[in-house]
């Protein structure tokens, strides 16, 4: 795919959906990484019912961390790897209670070294909550970027990379819901939807198809 067609794809992305951002419901940037943590490998209807009734009680690091390990389990038994996730929350909630003042620190390394969070939940929070022009690799924009042959790569790391570099400026702080939306509704994973797709007459997978 050349410059002219990247564009192409990113603009016919951006007039369909000129407002994209995460689906994830929060009110602050703490709630937001909570409901990211939650997120792997889970969807983020399930996060939103859950997330929905934990909030009205605790929605801060100091509450969270009050609330309890086994009571905030109950809240979010029903989401995949939560004995792992609701652990990880209580030591990241405690470490921002302690270290940060409450509050979500803005530096890759910093998030990065709170649990449960790697470098595709850093990119997330970079990108949505403080507008770094970072694009967090999952499922579907690795799909995405490789059946498209926008960014091609045998790990997320290597699509990240080449997304970055592909990817004009104009777009990046908005790239990574673009491609995620896309990816959800339309490229989706056994059958994408190519008759309904916009971005059809770009897509590499489409061309092969034919």
């Amino acid at each position: 795919m050349n410059k002219r067609q990247i564009v192409q794809l990113y603009q016919t992305l951006a007039d369909i959906t000129p407002d994209a951002t995460t689906e994830l419901q929060y009110t602050s940037t703490f709630e937001l990484l909570v409901s990211v943590i939650l997120s792997a490998q889970a969807t983020d209807i399930s996060v939103n019912k859950a997330t929905e009734k934990l909030y009205r009680v605790a929605n801060t690091p100091k509450a969270i961390h009050d609330l309890g390990l086994r009571k905030l389990k109950t809240y979010i038994k029903n989401i995949g790897l939560y004995n792992t996730k609701a652990s990880n929350i209580i030591k990241t909630c405690r470490i921002l209670e302690h270290n940060y003042d409450g509050k979500v620190p803005t530096s890759r390394e910093e998030l990065e070294s709170l649990p449960g969070v790697g470098r595709k939940t850093a990119n997330v929070i970079l990108n949505t909550a403080f507008n770094h022009p970072t694009i967090a690799v999952d499922t579907h924009i690795f799909r995405v970027s490789n059946r498209t042959g926008l960014a091609k790569g045998k790990t997320v790391r290597q699509v990240e990379d080449q997304l970055l570099v592909v990817t004009p400026p104009k777009y990046l702080k908005l790239a990574h819901h673009l491609l995620i939306l896309h990816g959800r509704y339309t490229c989706v994973a056994r059958k994408p939807h190519c008759l309904d797709c916009a971005i059809r007459n770009l897509c590499e997978h489409n061309r092969l198809e034919k």
